[in-house]
């Protein structure tokens, strides 16, 4: 699998990465090293979890695998702090959660340090100069050794970098943004993404499937085993059953029937090969879903269908959107 920097960084991950949001509660052990085992024989690199996934479950399940049955030094991986089981507070980044977070996500990976450590989501309720002091800290004393933030809109990632420039050589700049980013949600390319290419930030995109949708799964039914069918991940896919995705997912399939390939494989190589992205996350039920996620390493699409799913997907541009001028 082809390797990329992630941001302006000498970190060099996979183009696909795997993700583990399902690990410890619809995605059992065995499942688990399948997943992994393939990933890596693939030339995966890049494993993205969080200390929520699975109220940790995912990084003890993650951190088990490693060594047994993949080498730590052949992975970067990167996982996420600072959302809380909180009705009141849906995210703390303060600096004393993050760092015992952190610590917390270390003991169950059984690892010394992560490749990269992203704040989960910005705080309101704390200076973000302390949230990002935290990230000093953890690269400071080898526990992270990158850094990144995820869900920060435009301006706050605009913010975070121009504390961190204001003193360079002795803060942490950020590597990496996790996203939600696929041809039904292209959303960030109004701020977010022009953002990240100017100041050099890497772009991981979440659920670049579109939350499944994308593999035309749904067009005629729900499939029972989907998570369009689970009770607890079905409010999660919904907003892309409407008549606006119909009409993406149908160019999608148009796009894939001609070229002989899956809309699965046409959606993955579409987000993969935008400007900015160094890799979309990738998450399956299993090593059979996985394997056809990987295989898209062979496919990049002609200009021309490019160019017409860009057209059927366009988002909405208005004053004062990024290039308002143009408009």
């Amino acid at each position: 699998m082809e390797q990329r920097h992630l941001g302006r960084t000498g970190l060099r991950v996979s183009r696909i990465g795997l993700g583990t949001l399902t690990w410890g509660r619809d995605v059992d052990e065995h499942d688990a090293a399948d997943m992994l085992k393939a990933f890596w024989e693939a030339g995966g690199t890049l494993v993205d979890t969080a200390d929520v996934y699975g109220d940790g479950e995912a990084e003890y399940l993650l951190g088990q695998l490693i060594e047994g049955l993949v080498p730590r030094r052949d992975l970067v991986i990167s996982t996420k702090a600072g959302s809380v089981p909180d009705p009141d507070r849906r995210f703390n980044g303060s600096r004393g959660h993050l760092l015992a977070a952190l610590d917390a996500s270390l003991a169950r990976l059984g690892t010394d340090y992560v490749d990269v450590w992203h704040v989960h989501a910005y705080d309101p309720g704390t200076p973000l100069e302390e949230t990002l002091q935290a990230l000093d800290l953890a690269v400071g004393s080898g526990r992270a050794r990158y850094a990144g933030v995820s869900n920060f809109c435009g301006w706050q990632i605009a913010k975070a970098a121009t504390w961190q420039l204001a003193a360079p050589g002795t803060r942490t700049r950020l590597a990496s943004t996790q996203l939600e980013y696929s041809l039904l949600q292209r959303g960030i390319e109004r701020e977010v993404l022009p953002a990240a290419l100017d100041l050099g930030i890497g772009l991981l995109p979440s659920s670049p499937l579109g939350r499944g949708v994308l593999t035309a799964k749904y067009r005629n039914a729900t499939p029972p085993d989907s998570r369009g069918a689970s009770e607890h991940l079905a409010p999660f896919v919904a907003p892309y059953l409407d008549d606006t995705a119909t009409r993406i997912v149908d160019a999608v399939q148009t796009a894939a029937d001609g070229l002989a390939v899956t809309p699965l494989q046409v959606a993955l190589a579409w987000v993969r090969d935008r400007p900015g992205v160094a890799a979309p996350i990738v998450g399956a039920r299993n090593a059979q879903q996985l394997i056809a996620a990987l295989s898209v390493e062979a496919l990049t699409l002609p200009d021309e269908i490019c160019r017409a799913l860009d057209d059927v997907s366009a988002p909405v541009h208005r004053y004062p959107d990024h290039d308002w001028s143009t408009l």
